[in-house]
């Protein structure tokens, strides 16, 4: 009888979790990002910059600097247009202990607040991200952005090249027009606004798009993450024409950023921006690194967030000073 009543009440527990995943996403969204964000040693952080509350993830300093960054410069992670900061959690795992990682929800986007009478456009972006690096105390950085993120660092790193250690596209950036068209370019043409989801089919078609192996997403998170969309489509939209205004702003400017180190990690399958834009990357760009990502999609660092990182990593070692290359040697 014990033994039954044991078994009982296991299974009761077993279904009031199951009912509680599945019946009220909300209550257990926060506790599987905090846990998320502390298996990557990131904890989550607000400031005001900009006429905005941003929301951001930081590492705080790390416990092993990498000897190949002995100033210490932070890597500054900048997601891509309605994505959020902790799209970024995974990748930076194997970073933080070496450098200090900040992930920011961009004003707009996340967390951060969304102002009905504020533009969110590129200039507005680059700006913000300045007032940003300003409120946290970080002079210079490494960015690596996606999409949105990756112009908007390399938009910055043109107009502040004193503060940008490097530059780094983790997926391909926008604002670069394709040889070859994407999926997303036919359905703009067409017409669409392919990234904002009014129903939940376009939710799922929009996740088709940007993937090609979709990530394992706990249920509340995707539910949040369904939810946000739908919620926020109104103002989306208005976001979504800002951003189509430049449609090719960042082909028009990327020359003046050949004395800067960039990386460039371009997903091979990706449906959003067609991989052949590698090629006038690297035309506007002959001293920059490219690489193709076999069988991902847009976005590289929730999809393959390892091995992304680890080529990350392995571009900023590549940027350490001689000395202090000579000195990792030598230990």
């Amino acid at each position: 009888m014990k033994r039954i009543a044991f078994f009982s009440v296991a299974a009761a527990l077993v279904l009031s979790g199951v009912g509680l995943y599945y019946g009220a996403p909300s209550l257990l969204k926060e506790p599987l990002l905090h846990l998320n964000r502390s298996l990557s040693g990131m904890e989550e952080k607000t400031t005001t910059a900009a006429l905005h509350t941003i929301h951001y993830l930081d590492s705080g300093a790390p416990s092993q600097p990498a000897p190949t960054n002995p100033d210490t410069t932070p890597l500054v992670l900048l997601h891509g247009i309605f994505a959020e900061k902790d799209h970024w959690v995974d990748f930076a795992r194997p970073l933080t202990s070496q450098y200090r990682v900040v992930a920011p929800d961009f004003p707009g986007f996340g967390e951060s607040t969304r102002l009905d009478d504020q533009p969110y456009d590129y200039a507005a972006h680059t700006q913000r991200l300045g007032a940003l690096l300003d409120a946290l105390g970080i002079e210079k950085a490494h960015l690596a952005g996606n999409s949105m993120g990756g112009t908007i660092a390399a938009l910055f790193a043109l107009q502040h090249p004193d503060r940008v250690a490097s530059v780094a596209f983790i997926g391909a950036p926008h604002g670069i027009r394709s040889p070859k068209p994407s999926t997303m370019d036919r359905l703009i043409d067409a017409g669409q606004r392919p990234l904002v989801a009014h129903d939940a089919a376009a939710f799922r078609a929009m996740m088709d798009l940007v993937f090609e192996k979709r990530p394992f997403l706990p249920y509340p998170i995707l539910h949040a993450t369904e939810q946000a969309a739908l919620r926020n489509a109104p103002s989306n939209t208005r976001l979504w024409d800002a951003q189509l205004k430049d449609r090719y702003l960042l082909e028009q400017r990327l020359g003046g950023l050949q004395q800067h180190p960039v990386l460039a990690l371009w997903g091979d399958s990706d449906r959003v921006f067609d991989r052949s834009g590698l090629l006038p990357l690297q035309k506007l760009l002959p001293q920059a690194q490219l690489e193709a990502l076999p069988g991902v999609g847009h976005l590289p660092m929730m999809e393959a967030p390892a091995d992304t990182a680890q080529r990350y990593a392995r571009f900023l070692e590549g940027l350490a000073p001689s000395s202090a290359l000579a000195s990792q040697k030598i230990q």
